[in-house]
């Protein structure tokens, strides 16, 4: 008898074949994973973002619910909490885009220079994500009040910092400022600079090679990044409590608002403008992340 026949009689039909492009995916007519239990771990995960996530956000919008839709739009669109909602969504706005504008640069200059000093200023862009919100806050009003290390020469010049808008976006911008540089420093990491290298020698400019050689391959990272920096400024307090001055339709936010009603037990209201944040969030989310799978698949890359 042949080797190819002992082969075949001794070799299980059910067997996976090194030639099949699913080999070792199929065992019996079951699925086989590297990592076993599934089952389970998907039941844990949902637990627990229940538990962390949706539950929370549903008791909010549960409690919302004890108003009629005329009372939750007059508590939302009164002109004190419109005036929030600008300085909020305004300076967070601001804030991020500052953020994509020098993190981008600043995740340039530590990806391609070495100079002294790059490992502390490296360690030092993680400050804000150390550094308790409340000592931030308290720091830059130090700095930039009108008496400051840097505020007195601010003032005479008509710049105010502290307990201004101007403020609000300083803080939004320090604590965001992270998420992009973080962000964006892997992507820089693993772009070829041969890429660059070969635009130069086909006659490309400066800035011809970044719109078209580093942009394209950059923007999906840098999408992200504003993404995270204006999420992340939109629900800040801490650090904006103390720098704004928390002057009613001046330089009052959202969450601080929220925690007024909350002071005067108005729990309904506060949840009102909670729910609201949150609908505005998740929309200028979403309108995001279109952005970054739009940019991907323009790119060229899997989405």
């Amino acid at each position: 008898m042949s080797s190819m026949s002992v082969s075949a009689q001794t070799t299980p039909a059910n067997a996976p074949t090194t030639s099949s492009p699913v080999a070792g995916r199929r065992w019996g007519g079951r699925h086989y994973s590297v990592l076993p239990g599934f089952g389970l771990s998907l039941g844990f995960t949902l637990v627990y973002l229940s538990l962390i996530v949706l539950i929370p956000l549903s008791a909010v919008i549960l409690k919302t619910a004890n108003l009629s839709w005329a009372q939750f739009w007059e508590t939302i669109t009164t002109e004190r909490v419109v005036a929030s909602y600008q300085l909020s969504f305004g300076a967070s706005l601001i804030a991020a885009l500052l953020n994509v504008i020098f993190g981008v640069l600043l995740a340039w200059v530590l990806v391609r220079y070495q100079f002294v000093g790059k490992t502390v200023i490296d360690a030092l862009v993680d400050l804000p994500f150390a550094l308790p919100t409340a000592v931030a806050g308290i720091a830059l009003t130090a700095i930039y009040a009108p008496n400051g290390l840097i505020g007195q020469y601010l003032e005479p010049l008509g710049i105010k910092v502290a307990f201004a808008p101007l403020g609000v976006v300083l803080a939004l911008t320090f604590i965001g400022l992270p998420f992009v540089v973080r962000t964006v420093q892997p992507v820089l990491e693993d772009l070829e600079i041969e890429l660059e290298e070969a635009a130069a020698s086909l006659g490309a400019s400066r800035a011809q090679t970044f719109l078209r050689v580093i942009l394209p391959t950059m923007l999906p990272a840098v999408l992200t990044g504003f993404t995270l920096a204006f999420a992340r400024a939109v629900g800040e307090f801490g650090s904006v409590v103390f720098i704004s001055g928390n002057l009613p339709f001046e330089t009052e936010i959202t969450p601080l608002l929220i925690l007024t009603k909350l002071e005067q037990y108005d729990y309904v209201g506060a949840t009102a403008l909670a729910v609201s944040m949150l609908a505005v969030s998740f929309v200028l989310l979403l309108l995001i992340n279109g952005l970054q799978v739009w940019s991907r698949k323009r790119s060229g890359m899997k989405v």
